[in-house]
């Protein structure tokens, strides 16, 4: 096998632990390995993205269901409109986008450029939230959870877009919202997150299945490697700082995200 395949597989498993150590981050990591590691093209690599995702939040969710910190309420208030949201952006939006986009003088910006500086930009606001790693101090375990109704979907439903234009989960968006709109307990948030990603990344996902040609074979041994990295991801969880972690992991998206665009753009 390749080592440049190898490489791309080994990364699968760094997704799942991404995920099992701090319940995000999978999907920021997973369109770049696709892209730059397997050669997968953009729009392409946003659909598996949604799958590899999806499928590893779910076996995620699972143990956070045991544990009863799955609060189902939250999540179907916040996911109905994610999911209409981003079930449509995979079915009507992206494949109304025009290629090129743009064009400014000779420059000419194609999908698949657009679609990467796009998600890039996602990754320097998920750097930002995770740097920051500020925590909800009024956050008390036993107080009754108190819905922003509005706020809630909304959110779901910008969120929804977001991860059908770009593939990402929007964990570092959906864990803020959980916790701020709907004052969940940040375990709780984080379990009730994953779920939400689960079911919102694998709805987005067929609504490409009709448009998208898929490597079934490359997709779940992928997939299969992410489920592996989640687990070790969870056993880590309980031996490493989740702050400094989350800080550290932080400074790496930012990092990817600048590498990104410049790449992309000059590519122009």
């Amino acid at each position: 096998m390749d080592i440049v395949i190898l490489i791309g597989f080994a990364a699968a498993i760094l997704i799942g632990v991404s995920l099992g150590l701090i319940g995000g981050g999978g999907s920021i990591l997973t369109v770049p390995v696709l892209v730059y590691i397997l050669g997968v093209d953009p729009v392409l690599a946003t659909a598996y993205s949604l799958f590899v995702v999806g499928s590893t939040s779910l076996v995620g969710a699972g143990t956070y269901m045991k544990k009863g910190l799955v609060n189902y309420k939250t999540a179907i208030v916040f996911a109905i409109p994610s999911f209409i949201a981003v079930f449509l952006t995979r079915k009507y939006l992206v494949p109304a986008l025009p290629d090129p986009l743009f064009s400014v003088g000779e420059a000419i910006v194609t999908k698949n450029i657009g679609i990467m500086v796009f998600f890039a930009i996602i990754m320097l606001a998920a750097s930002f939230s995770m740097i920051r790693n500020k925590k909800c101090v009024d956050c008390d375990e036993n107080e009754p959870v108190k819905f922003n109704f509005p706020m809630i979907a909304l959110e779901g439903s910008v969120v929804g877009v977001i991860t059908g234009i770009v593939g990402a989960g929007g964990g570092f968006l959906i864990i803020p919202a959980l916790v701020i709109l709907a004052r969940l307990p940040m375990k709780m948030a984080v379990g009730t997150s994953l779920l939400i990603i689960a079911a919102k990344s694998l709805i987005g996902f067929l609504g490409d299945v009709a448009t998208q040609t898929i490597d079934w074979q490359m997709l779940l041994i992928f997939t299969g490697l992410s489920i592996v990295g989640i687990f070790i991801g969870s056993a880590l969880s309980k031996k490493i700082n989740e702050k400094a972690l989350k800080t550290g992991f932080g400074w790496f998206v930012l990092v990817m995200g600048i590498y990104i665009i410049v790449k992309e753009l000059m590519s122009i």
